[in-house]
């Protein structure tokens, strides 16, 4: 699993912490106890990275641990870690000096999504699950469902209302703003049947456009220019045609919502509250590996499969998210170890109540100020 978290400063939350800052607190961290990696994101959001896990139970305990602790010297730094899906009080600005980045910025310039580029890049946050790809014989029906139930998991787990300091109008502005990108890159890589997910991802791959050639270092490709037409000698960019490490590169450069690397990137989820996370990354786990509540999943949302815009604007206040909602979480629910169960039933509780946590967030920003609420939710403690 992958967790991102907004650092804000626990005297001014409206101050953007600098890189330097944040590597010096970083430097002093030490091993984590689950074994997770500690990274910077452009905007200045910190990412824990945890290693391969035995099932759900044991990645989740292991990241909850590392989250704790990274949490604690935080603190003790003055800043704060804040589980939302997107900053809902400063402007976009980039502090990783990285070229990749940069060039990133000049690339979404070029293409006329040079706002919503920046805001995905340094102020949207999630947590990423990455399951193995499972059995060849079973790899279509899998990332269908990986696919399908994308709608359904933004209106459970929506957790960012407000972006820049304004209410946006969406439960999930995180997704809003990755739905503004490039759909060549940011969309889902899926065909018409969803039969032949590998050679959907292979057309996907060489129909989006290069972002970045390394010459050596990043530089953006500010013209339209497909995988493909390069691999054709079409268009020579860097002077030369592409090696398999640029095909590599190009790779990692798309960021369609479920994204196939030799097992399955789940990318699709706000970064949410501590209380629900556990339950949250074992709902998705659940009902992709256990094989009855697979099918029972992906009956549950096949109304709702494709309704990723409408998921992200209303989540849980659509009634067939809602009752594709309920019966995924009863599904999970029943299968969910004793370990869990607090969070399970906090999760069970609000989507019968047709809650996210955005809708949680929302209320303090009314009540407290965003200041407000961006503390008490970066001071709180699992």
């Amino acid at each position: 699993m992958e967790l991102e978290a907004h650092c804000f400063d626990l005297h001014d939350p409206r101050r953007r912490p600098g890189w330097s800052e944040l590597n010096d607190v970083i430097a002093t961290v030490g091993p984590l106890p689950g074994g997770s990696a500690v990274t910077v994101e452009p905007g200045g959001a910190v990412e824990l990275s945890g290693p391969p896990a035995d099932g759900p139970s044991a990645a989740i305990a292991a990241l909850v641990a590392d989250r704790e602790a990274l949490r604690s010297t935080f603190t003790e730094a003055g800043l704060g870690l804040a589980l939302l899906g997107a900053d809902p009080l400063r402007r976009p600005h980039r502090v990783n000096p990285g070229a990749r980045y940069q060039a990133m910025e000049r690339f979404f310039t070029a293409s006329r999504t040079g706002r919503a580029g920046a805001a995905m890049m340094t102020s949207t946050a999630s947590i990423q699950i990455n399951l193995d790809a499972g059995p060849r014989d079973g790899w279509a029906d899998r990332v269908r469902l990986a696919h399908a139930l994308g709608p359904t998991m933004i209106a459970i787990a929506a957790n960012s209302p407000l972006l820049a300091g304004r209410f946006t109008g969406w439960v999930s502005t995180r997704q809003r703003v990755w739905s503004q990108l490039d759909s060549a890159r940011c969309g889902p890589i899926l065909g018409a049947s969803g039969d032949d997910p590998c050679t959907d991802w292979a057309r996907y791959a060489l129909k989006a456009p290069v972002m970045l050639v390394h010459s050596p270092e990043a530089v953006a490709v500010t013209e339209h220019v497909p995988f493909a037409d390069w691999a054709d000698g079409l268009v020579l960019l860097g002077g030369r045609r592409p090696t398999t490490a640029d095909l590599d590169y190009h790779l990692t450069t798309l960021f369609p919502p479920v994204r196939p690397r030799r097992w399955l990137e789940i990318r699709y989820l706000d970064s949410v509250p501590d209380e629900l996370l556990p339950a949250v990354v074992f709902l998705v786990v659940t009902l992709l590996d256990d094989p009855v509540a697979a099918e029972l999943a992906a009956e549950a949302v096949e109304p709702v499969a494709t309704a990723w815009d409408l998921a992200a604007r209303v989540g849980l206040a659509d009634n067939r998210l809602y009752e594709a909602a309920n019966r995924c979480v009863a599904v999970a629910a029943e299968r969910a170890p004793a370990e869990l169960s607090e969070s399970m039933q906090r999760l069970v509780q609000s989507v019968e109540n047709g809650r996210c946590p955005a809708d949680d967030f929302a209320d303090q920003a009314i009540s407290s100020g965003i200041e407000g609420a961006v503390l008490q939710m970066a001071r709180a403690t699992p």
